[in-house]
């Protein structure tokens, strides 16, 4: 059964933060990187607000990651050149 586009949404949305925790950014490093403000982007890793199609793909660009690997959360979160990990609580923290 396909997933509902909330739980899809979410599921890319705690991607994202698991990929930020890996590479040890923090949320005011990407802030700034997208030219945002903190409580912004904080907003948008909660899902308070929509990320818009255009600061999805900068936002690839500041976590250094395929689109893919944002919009397929199942997949291994890849955290540096050829060392892959497997999504796990530990990294929702």
């Amino acid at each position: 059964m396909p997933k509902s586009y909330n739980q899809t949404a979410a599921a890319i949305i705690q991607n994202i933060r698991s990929i930020r925790i890996a590479k040890q950014y923090s949320q005011d490093y990407v802030a700034a990187k997208l030219g945002i403000s903190q409580n912004t982007y904080s907003k948008m890793e909660l899902g308070y607000t929509e990320i818009p199609v255009e600061r999805l793909l900068n936002l690839v660009n500041v976590l250094e990651v395929e689109i893919s690997e944002l919009l397929h959360p199942e997949k291994p979160v890849r955290i540096a050149p050829n060392i892959i990990r497997m999504k796990s609580n530990s990294l929702f923290a």
